[in-house]
């Protein structure tokens, strides 16, 4: 008796020691205003006015861009319904996958954890060639020095890594900074191009429906929604913020409203500095040097060389925004037992997930040394930093998260439903259902135009073999879940509880350990 008596004792204490060290995040450390500025930093503001939406406007000649993102944040507002009162039921920084699993099951579930996963970690390191090409051609224009993209691209992931083993409040300041400053700079292009419009005057025909067509409408949606990625990532707080039933919600809300109202304005100000009848000539002629050239001339150079400085600064935080995400993907993923429990660790000193953190920068540097490697184009040339880096691994992550949130969206459904959801639930419900409908159309088109996506030709294997990469990793996961129900259903049985599964074991030893 009291042998089992010690080893139940023994077996407490080491639940007790997990769950104070290992198997969760420090609590309290960030707020409304800090997690809010840690998911808006991910849609890199400065980024997506320079590099997107010129693409939107240039290559899919889509004019009426500005009404496409009213359009997308109307439907993520109805999947941010569902998704945020999902977020007063489960706390789990594995956000979708848990989720998922709580809705769909946990096989899908485990599918979803390696698919966000390797979503957020293509997202992020595509953004490393485009920091890379912009920093060598910063080095170039201002001090005559040939500088390979891929060496400020490592610089940059030694940089983030460092900033991602330390504590997030910290990592929430120095975003802040950043974002702060980028947004005031771009809004004051805004008002720049409103006070000095082009030959039309101050038009508001971009938000005329009519413009709404086209062969590029599709690819389009798959650029424009990416460009709202950073919203859904609230969730993944959950556990580090100071009352989370209400934080994650309102942070949800306020990521989709800012950045509606921030996208299409922008692009409409872009619209009015060259005139709508002459933006996709002009933005497939300058391409992201097209908000460059217009602040040029009505705002000085100046103003133009900080926009540049910004430019980077703004990636940079965008950078540091989803290694944050990876890494607590990593950390849940490994506390459930998805990866090896090294991973379900914090930092002692930090409360930080290290180990999720150093598996970030790890394939982020295994990723941009094996396109520097196989890169063969002189310097200068975007071919390798840009057009294959930036843009493959950057669409990949967005199809991936496209597909997440359609699932999650339909997790909701399936979660209430068995809660037995009655008729105050059924406008959540609905919501979730439309979102979910039309997030799953916006991921055929992805798929469908996905050699425009990442400019491939009509005969490129490449329109396929990419995207079919994501159907993999989807593959595997839903394998290894199978395997886990087979192998270790009690690893199976947690997966999606998170915080709740080790505090069930606490209590069930506890309670053992008073017998």
């Amino acid at each position: 008796m009291s042998t089992g008596s010690s080893r139940t004792s023994s077996r407490t204490s080491e639940i007790n020691t997990y769950r104070g060290q290992e198997g969760a995040l420090r609590a309290n450390r960030l707020g409304t205003a800090g997690l809010l500025l840690s998911v808006l930093a991910a849609s890199a503001p400065l980024m997506t006015v320079a590099g997107l939406m010129p693409t939107v406007y240039g290559v899919m000649g889509v004019v009426g861009q500005p009404l496409l993102y009213v359009t997308l944040g109307v439907v993520l507002v109805l999947f941010s319904v569902g998704y945020a009162e999902m977020s007063r039921h489960v706390h789990n920084a594995g956000a979708f996958y848990a989720y998922i699993a709580r809705g769909l099951g946990s096989t899908v579930g485990t599918g979803a954890s390696f698919v966000a996963l390797f979503a957020y970690n293509s997202m992020q390191v595509g953004i490393y060639g485009l920091l890379g090409f912009e920093v060598s051609g910063l080095f170039d224009t201002y001090f005559g020095v040939t500088v390979p993209w891929w060496i400020p691209s490592l610089v940059a992931v030694a940089a983030v890594g460092l900033l991602g083993w330390l504590k997030i409040d910290l990592n929430a300041r120095v975003l802040g900074v950043l974002l702060l400053i980028e947004v005031t700079l771009v809004v004051i292009f805004d008002i720049s191009s409103v006070a000095d419009p082009g030959k039309e005057g101050v038009s508001f025909h971009a938000f005329n429906p009519e413009n709404l067509s086209g062969a590029g409408i599709g690819t389009a949606l798959c650029f424009c929604i990416a460009a709202f990625v950073g919203f859904e990532q609230a969730p993944v707080y959950a556990e580090e913020t100071s009352r989370p039933h209400v934080v994650v919600s309102r942070v949800m809300f306020l990521g989709v409203g800012l950045s509606a109202l921030f996208l299409a304005l922008s692009a409409w100000a872009l619209s009015v500095a060259t005139g709508p009848a002459a933006v996709v000539g002009a933005s497939a002629k300058e391409g992201p040097g097209l908000i460059f050239t217009l602040t040029e001339s009505r705002l000085g150079s100046t103003f133009t060389d900080l926009l540049h400085i910004l430019y980077v600064t703004g990636m940079f935080a965008a950078l540091l925004s989803f290694h944050n995400v990876v890494a607590r993907y990593a950390f849940a993923m490994g506390r459930e037992g998805l990866l090896p429990a090294t991973f379900g660790r914090t930092n002692k000193n930090s409360g930080a997930p290290g180990s999720g953190s150093l598996l970030q920068s790890a394939f982020a540097v295994v990723v941009v040394l094996a396109f520097a490697l196989t890169d063969d184009k002189p310097a200068g040339d975007p071919t390798g930093p840009v057009l294959h880096l930036f843009t493959w691994m950057g669409n990949l992550g967005a199809l991936g998260i496209i597909l997440l949130m359609a699932a999650a969206a339909f997790a909701v459904i399936a979660f209430f439903v068995r809660r037995g959801a009655g008729r105050p639930q059924a406008p959540r419900l609905v919501a979730s259902g439309i979102a979910g409908i039309v997030l799953l159309m916006v991921a055929f088109y992805t798929v469908r135009d996905f050699g425009v996506l990442v400019g491939a030709g009509p005969g490129s294997s490449l329109r396929w073999i990419l995207p079919a990469v994501v159907g993999i990793v989807l593959a595997g996961g839903l394998v290894y879940g199978l395997v886990l129900r087979s192998v270790k259903p009690e690893v199976y049985a947690r997966i999606g509880l998170g915080n709740e599964a080790f505090q069930l074991e606490k209590a069930a030893g506890s309670r053992s350990a008073g017998v």
